[in-house]
C-alpha cells in the first residue's frame, strides 16, 4: 500500500500547501490591475504594516522631499525582509503622468520602488517593493512626478504595505513551484485482460523538460564538440547572440549571407533545442547596419521589405518567437525615418509572412528597475496595446533582465501586472552586470532566475551567456575550458532542482503507481515477473492528476 499511501499524503499537502504556508506567512498576493479605475479597490493585506497610517505631504526633517509630495514615515524596518508595496494613485492638474513611488532610509538609501502612468479622474494601481538586508530606524515612502510636468497634485489612496522574510519569500515560491511546475500522475498496472497487477516494478526516468530553459549562443559553438555536449547536457532552448541581426546577415547591402545561422540552425534540430528568432529590425540606430543609416527615405522602404522578405521566406516555421523591432521603447530610428507606423507595419507585414510564428515586443529595464522612465510596466503595456490597435495580433511579452541588483518584489510586481494581458511572458536575456564580482553575480543570478520561474505567467527564460574566446556579454557561465565559474554552478543547481530524480517502487493492491513530478516528458519501465515494458508519458500543465494505463 506505500504507492497509494504516497499519493494520498501527497495530494493532502498539496491541499493543505496554502493552509501550511499561511502559518508560515501571509501568501503573496498576485492580484494587480491596468485599467484606471472610477473607484480604488481595497488595499492588499489590509493595507500590511501602513493600514490606517495617515499620509503627510510636509517636508520631513531627515529627508530632502519636495514640498506637498505624499508620503508615509515609517520606523523600524527590519533586515533580511522583502516589502510588497501597492497603492492606488490619481492626479489633477495634467491629463496623465508618470508618478514614481521612491524609498529613502535612514541609510541615505534611495530606491525606486514601483511606477504608474497615473490620471485624472480615475485611480491608477501602483506595485512594486524593496528589499532590506539590515535594519532601518526611519524610512520614508514618497510620491514623485518623473516626467517633470509641473503644478500636478498627487493622490493616493488603498496603500500597503507588507514585509516577508526571506524564508516566507522562498517558501511562496516553492508553493507556487508545485502547484504551476508540477504534476500528479498515476500509472495503473495490469495484463492484457485488464487484471490488477500488486507488487510490478516501476522505473519512471524524466529524459525532458517541458519548460524551455536555455541561453544564447554564439557561432563560437560551431565545430566546438565539448561546447555542444556541455550546452545540449543543460539547455532545451537557444537564441542566436547577433547572428540573425541585419548587420550580421548582410553587412553590405545586396551580400545576404545566411551561412552561419543555418549552421547554428542545424546544430539546435540535431540536438532538438527550441530557437527564438532574434532579431529582425533594431531601433537602436547603434546597432543597424552603417549602410542603412545613409539611405534616402524611399530607399530604406525597399530595403527593410527586403530585409522582412528575405529573413522570413528563408526561416519560415523554423523559430519559435521573432523579435520583430527590438527595443521600441528607447528608441526609434525607423519610425523617425519611416513615420510613427513603422514598427506596427513591420509586425503585420511578419505575421502575415510567418503566421505560425509568435511575435513578441522585447526591451530591458522592464524586471530590472523602475528608474528608466522610457520602459516602466505601464508604458510597455501602452505600446503594447497601440500594436494591438493596429492590427497586429500580439503573442509574446519579452522582458531581457539585464540585471544589477534584481528587486524581487518589483520583479514580481512587474510581472502580476503583465500577467493581466494573457500573453507568454519569456525572460529573453538574463545576465547580471559585470560590475559585480563572479560570486555576487552568481547570488544575483539566482534570485533572478528562481523569481522567474517560480511565476506563474513566465513560460521560458534564456540566459544571455554565449561563450567567447574573450568572454561573454556581461556574465559566463563558465571559463574557456569549459569548467563552471559560480553562476554556472548556481544555473546546474537549480537545472536539477527543476528536474524529478528517477523514481522507483512498486505498484499498490490496486495496480497503481503514483509520483508527482516536474513538467515533461517521461520513460516508464515496468516489470512484472518475466514481463517488462517501456512506454512514455507526457506531464503537461494540467490541475487534475494525469492518469495512464500499462499493460503487460
Amino acid at each position: 500500500m506505500k504507492s497509494l499511501l504516497f499519493v494520498s499524503l501527497s495530494g493532502l499537502l498539496l491541499l493543505l500547501g496554502a493552509t501550511a504556508f499561511s502559518r508560515e506567512g501571509p501568501s503573496y498576493d498576485y492580484s494587480a490591475s491596468i485599467e484606471c479605475k472610477s473607484a480604488p479597490d481595497d488595499p492588499l493585506y489590509n493595507g500590511g504594516i501602513i493600514k490606517n497610517q495617515t499620509l503627510g505631504t510636509r517636508r520631513y526633517r531627515h529627508f530632502n522631499v519636495p514640498m506637498n509630495s505624499p508620503a508615509f514615515a515609517l520606523s523600524n524596518l527590519t533586515g533580511d525582509t522583502i516589502y510588497t508595496f501597492s497603492s492606488w494613485v490619481k492626479i489633477s492638474g495634467a491629463d496623465s503622468a508618470a508618478i514614481k513611488a521612491t524609498l529613502t532610509t535612514d541609510n541615505t538609501t534611495f530606491a525606486c520602488m514601483g511606477t504608474v502612468i497615473a490620471r485624472s479622474g480615475c485611480w491608477s494601481f501602483l506595485k512594486g517593493g524593496f528589499s532590506l538586508d539590515s535594519p532601518s530606524n526611519y524610512a520614508l515612502i514618497y510620491f514623485q512626478n518623473s516626467d517633470d510636468l509641473q503644478q500636478i497634485n498627487i493622490s493616493v489612496s488603498s496603500a500597503s504595505l507588507q514585509p516577508f522574510t526571506s524564508q516566507q519569500w522562498k517558501a511562496n515560491q516553492q508553493n507556487m513551484i508545485s502547484t504551476e511546475r508540477k504534476r500528479a500522475a498515476i500509472l495503473h498496472v495490469s495484463d492484457v485482460n485488464g487484471k490488477r497487477l500488486s507488487g510490478a516494478t516501476v522505473v519512471v526516468e524524466q529524459i525532458s523538460r517541458d519548460f524551455p530553459f536555455g541561453s544564447a549562443i554564439a557561432k563560437t559553438i560551431l565545430g566546438n564538440s565539448p561546447y555542444q555536449d556541455w550546452f545540449v547536457e543543460r539547455f532545451n532552448a537557444a537564441v542566436f547572440e547577433n547572428e540573425l541581426k541585419w548587420g550580421a546577415t548582410e553587412p553590405r547591402q545586396g551580400e545576404v549571407n545566411y551561412t552561419i545561422p543555418n549552421q547554428m540552425l542545424e546544430f539546435a534540430r540535431r540536438n532538438r533545442i527550441t530557437v527564438r528568432g532574434h532579431n529582425i529590425f533594431w531601433e537602436d540606430p547603434k546597432y543597424t547596419p552603417p549602410w542603412v543609416q545613409t539611405l534616402p527615405t524611399p530607399k530604406l522602404k525597399s530595403a527593410v521589405a527586403s530585409r522582412i522578405q528575405s529573413l522570413v521566406s528563408n526561416y519560415k516555421n523554423e523559430f519559435v518567437h521573432w523579435d520583430v523591432d527590438n527595443e521600441m521603447l528607447h528608441w526609434d530610428f525607423y519610425e523617425r525615418r519611416l513615420g510613427p507606423d513603422a514598427g506596427l507595419d513591420f509586425f503585420r507585414t511578419v505575421q502575415g509572412s510567418d503566421p505560425l510564428a509568435r511575435l513578441f515586443m522585447n526591451d530591458y529595464n522592464v524586471l530590472e528597475t523602475c528608474d528608466d522612465a522610457k520602459s516602466t510596466v505601464d508604458r510597455y503595456v501602452s505600446r503594447l496595446r497601440e500594436l494591438g490597435a493596429g492590427g497586429v495580433v500580439m503573442d509574446g511579452i519579452g522582458l531581457e533582465g539585464h540585471f544589477s541588483a534584481p528587486n524581487p518584489a518589483l520583479i514580481r510586481a512587474v510581472l502580476d501586472k503583465l500577467a493581466l494581458l494573457n500573453l507568454p511572458i519569456w525572460l529573453t536575456e538574463v545576465d547580471i552586470s559585470n560590475k559585480f564580482d563572479q560570486e555576487m553575480q552568481a547570488k544575483y543570478l539566482e534570485v533572478a532566475l528562481r523569481e522567474g520561474f517560480s511565476h506563474p505567467s513566465v513560460d521560458g527564460i534564456m540566459l544571455w551567456t554565449a561563450l567567447h574566446p574573450n568572454g561573454c556579454y556581461q556574465m559566463c557561465l563558465t571559463d574557456n575550458a569549459l569548467r563552471n565559474l559560480p553562476a554556472g554552478d548556481v544555473v546546474d543547481a537549480l537545472l536539477r532542482e527543476w528536474r524529478t530524480a528517477t523514481i522507483g517502487g512498486e505498484t499498490d493492491d490496486h495496480g497503481a503507481f503514483a509520483f508527482v513530478g516536474f513538467l515533461g516528458e517521461y520513460e516508464v519501465r515496468v516489470s512484472y515477473g518475466n514481463r517488462t515494458t517501456n512506454s512514455t508519458l507526457s506531464l503537461s500543465r494540467g490541475r487534475e492528476t494525469k492518469h495512464q494505463n500499462i499493460q503487460l
